[in-house]
C-alpha cells in the first residue's frame, strides 16, 4: 500500500494517467498485483518519457551552447572592432596629444572611454576570464580616470557651454567656433551628460542633454539608452525649472511609449494636478505646451555665487570690453631696460600698456620657445591639481573654482628657471628673493580660474577710497586675516604672468570690475601691481581666466611679495598712490 501510495503521488505529480490511478485505487483487491503491475509499467513507461525528453533538453542545452558559442564569437568580434576603432584613434592622438586634447569633445570622451567603456570591455572579457587581459587592465588600472574626472569633463563641457553660450548640438556634432572637428557626441553620450547634471540636481544642464539625446534619437540615430529613459528624466527636469506644460506633455509621451512605466503614471497625475491648480488660481485656459524643441535661452540659467559672473562670461567672449578709442590713445609701447640695468641695457624688453588704469603692461619675447619647452619638461612631472591660499588658515586647498593642474619649480630645478626669475627682477625692478617659487599652470579644455584677488585682503574698511566698481568689491570682501603669514615676507605686491602657449579660442584673462580682457599670446608675459604703495589691495584687479574652448593654456606666474621692497618700491603720499 505504501509502494502503491508513492507511485499514485508520483504520478498525480506529473498530471499523467489521472483515470487510471483513480480507477486502480478503486479496484477489488484480487486485481491489485495485476493493476500495480500495470502502474508500474506505465510509471517506468513515463519514466522512459522524460528521458526522451531529457534527450531533448539534451538537444536544447547544445543549441544554448552554440548560442553561447556564437556570443563569445560575437563578444570577440566586438573586441575586435573595439581593438580596430582604438588603434585608428591611439595613432590619431599619439601623433599630436595636445592638439588632439585641444577639441574638449575628445577630452570628454577620453574621460568617458577609460572610466566608464574600457571598464565594460573588461566586465565583457571578465565573462571569460583572460588572464594577460586582466593582468594588463590591472596594471594600468591606477592611472585611469575615475568616476569623479569623467564627471569633471562633463561639467567642463556645460562650463564652456555657459561661458561662450554654445547650444547642445554645437557639442554634440563638434561645431565650435573657429573649427569643425568629427568629435562626435553619440545619444548616449548625450545622455550621460544629462545624467550628470541630472545626480547634481542642475536641471538646467539636464534638460539641454536630454532634450539633445531626445533630438538625435528622433533623427533615428542608435544608440542603447531607450527613448522612455530619456524622456523619464527630461520631463521631471523640465518640471524642476517651472514648466509645468511642457512636463506634462512630456509625461504623456513617456507614458503613450510605455503604459507601464513605474512612475509615469503617478507623475502624470501629479503634474496635470498641479498645473490645473495653477490655471485655476490664474484664472487661465489651458493651452498645449510649445512643440518648438527646448534649446539654449528656453529657460533662464540659475544665479550662482559669483556675483559677475554675467560680466566675467561676457568678456571671455570678448563682450563688454570697456576699451574705447579715448583710453587706447593712453596706451603706448616702449622699450624697456630696468632702469638702466646692466644686463638690459643692449638688449631692452619691449613694453606695451595692456590699461592706464590700473596699469597692466605686456612684455614681449620674454620666454624663448626653448626655454619654454624645458619648463614644461621640468614641471609635467610634478603637476598636480591646482591649489588656492585658504584665507583663513592659510593653508594651500583645491577648489571647485580653479580647475587646472600646477606645479612648483625653484631655481636651484635647473639654470632656465633661475635665469626666468633673474630676469623678471630685472625687469620689474622687484626683489624675487622673497617671491613664491615660479608655479606653472596648466589649464586643459574647460580649465578655468574663476574671478578672484591674487592678495590677501583685510577687514572691510568703510573709508577705503579706491576706483572702481564698488559693488563687486563689496559682495566679495572676505574677513582674510593675512593669508601669507606663514610666509613672513608680506602680502603679493605684484603679480608676473607668463603666456607660455597661445590658445585657438577662450582662455582670456580678463578683469570684470573696469573690463578689460588680456588675450594669450606665447613668449609674452604680463604684469600688474596688486596693491597699492600704500600696502591697500587694488580692488580693481580682481580677475579670472577664463575657460579654455580650443587647445591648451600653458602659463607659469612669479607672485611678488612685499619684504624687501621698501626702498624698491617706497610708499606714497596717499592711500591710493
Amino acid at each position: 500500500k505504501t509502494d502503491l501510495k508513492e507511485s499514485s503521488q508520483i504520478l498525480q505529480s506529473t498530471m499523467f494517467a489521472l483515470d487510471g490511478i483513480h480507477w486502480t485505487l478503486c479496484m477489488p483487491l484480487a486485481d491489485r498485483d495485476t493493476s500495480l503491475s500495470s502502474i508500474i509499467s506505465v510509471f517506468l513507461s513515463l519514466s522512459a518519457g522524460h528521458m526522451t525528453d531529457l534527450i531533448y533538453t539534451e538537444k536544447e542545452l547544445v543549441q544554448s551552447l552554440r548560442e553561447y558559442i556564437k556570443a563569445e564569437e560575437s563578444k570577440l568580434a566586438t573586441v575586435k572592432s573595439w581593438a580596430n576603432k582604438l588603434d585608428d584613434l591611439t595613432r590619431v592622438s599619439t601623433s599630436d596629444p595636445e592638439g588632439y586634447l585641444a577639441h574638449p569633445v575628445n577630452a570628454y570622451k577620453l574621460m568617458k572611454r577609460l572610466n566608464t567603456e574600457w571598464s565594460e570591455l573588461e566586465s565583457l572579457v571578465l565573462q571569460n576570464p583572460s588572464d594577460g587581459f586582466i593582468s594588463n587592465m590591472s596594471i594600468h588600472r591606477q592611472y585611469f580616470p575615475d568616476q569623479e574626472d569623467e564627471t569633471g569633463a562633463a561639467k567642463a563641457l556645460m562650463r564652456l557651454q555657459d561661458t561662450y553660450q554654445l547650444d547642445s548640438e554645437a557639442f554634440s556634432r563638434g561645431k565650435l567656433p573657429g573649427m569643425h572637428s568629427s568629435a562626435l557626441l553619440t545619444v548616449d553620450d548625450c545622455f550621460d551628460m544629462g545624467k550628470t547634471a541630472y545626480n547634481d540636481a542642475d536641471y538646467y544642464h539636464a534638460v539641454l542633454w536630454m532634450q539633445q539625446a531626445l533630438k538625435q534619437l528622433d533623427a533615428g540615430e542608435e544608440a542603447e539608452v531607450s527613448k522612455a529613459d530619456i524622456l523619464d528624466y527630461l520631463s521631471y527636469s523640465v518640471y524642476q525649472m517651472g514648466d509645468l506644460p511642457r512636463a506634462v506633455e512630456l509625461t504623456r509621451r513617456l507614458v503613450a511609449i510605455d503604459p507601464s512605466h513605474q512612475r509615469a503614471g503617478g507623475n502624470l497625475r501629479y503634474f496635470e494636478r498641479l498645473l490645473f491648480k495653477q490655471l485655476n488660481e490664474q484664472n487661465q485656459v489651458y493651452e498645449p505646451a510649445s512643440e518648438q524643441p527646448i534649446q539654449l535661452g528656453t529657460y533662464s540659467r540659475p544665479k550662482d555665487h559669483l556675483p559677475e559672473r554675467e560680466t566675467y562670461e561676457a568678456l571671455c567672449r570678448g563682450e563688454g570690453l570697456q576699451m574705447n578709442e579715448a583710453r587706447r590713445s593712453r596706451l603706448f609701447c616702449r622699450y624697456q631696460d630696468g632702469v638702466r640695468n646692466p644686463r638690459l641695457l643692449l638688449k631692452p624688453i619691449k613694453e606695451e600698456d595692456e590699461w592706464d588704469s590700473p596699469h597692466i603692461v605686456r612684455y614681449l619675447d620674454i620666454l624663448s620657445h626653448e626655454e619654454i619647452e624645458k619648463i614644461k619638461e621640468l614641471a609635467k612631472p610634478r603637476l598636480a591639481r591646482a591649489t588656492v591660499r585658504d584665507p583663513k588658515t592659510g593653508v594651500l586647498t583645491t577648489a571647485n573654482y580653479r580647475v587646472s593642474k600646477s606645479a612648483w619649480l625653484e631655481g636651484e630645478d635647473d639654470p632656465v628657471i633661475a635665469r626666468v626669475n633673474q630676469r623678471i627682477e630685472d625687469i620689474t625692478g622687484l626683489t624675487v628673493d622673497t617671491a613664491e617659487l615660479l608655479q606653472v599652470a596648466n589649464y586643459g579644455v574647460g580649465g578655468q580660474y574663476e574671478p578672484h584677488y591674487d592678495f590677501s585682503r583685510r577687514p572691510f574698511d568703510s573709508n577705503l577710497k579706491a576706483d572702481g566698481n564698488r559693488l563687486a568689491t563689496f559682495l566679495n570682501y572676505k574677513d582674510e586675516p593675512d593669508a601669507f603669514k606663514r610666509l613672513g615676507t608680506g602680502n603679493r605686491v605684484a603679480t608676473f604672468l607668463n603666456y607660455m602657449s597661445d590658445v585657438e579660442a577662450g582662455g582670456a584673462t580678463v578683469f570684470p570690475d573696469f573690463g578689460a580682457a588680456i588675450w594669450p599670446r606665447k613668449g609674452t608675459a604680463v604684469f600688474w601691481y596688486n596693491l597699492f604703495k600704500s600696502g591697500e589691495g587694488d580692488y580693481r584687479t580682481r580677475h579670472a581666466a577664463c575657460p579654455v574652448l580650443v587647445g591648451s593654456k600653458w602659463v607659469s606666474n612669479k607672485w611678488i611679495h612685499e619684504r624687501g621692497q621698501e626702498f624698491r618700491r617706497p610708499c606714497g603720499l596717499t592711500e591710493v598712490d
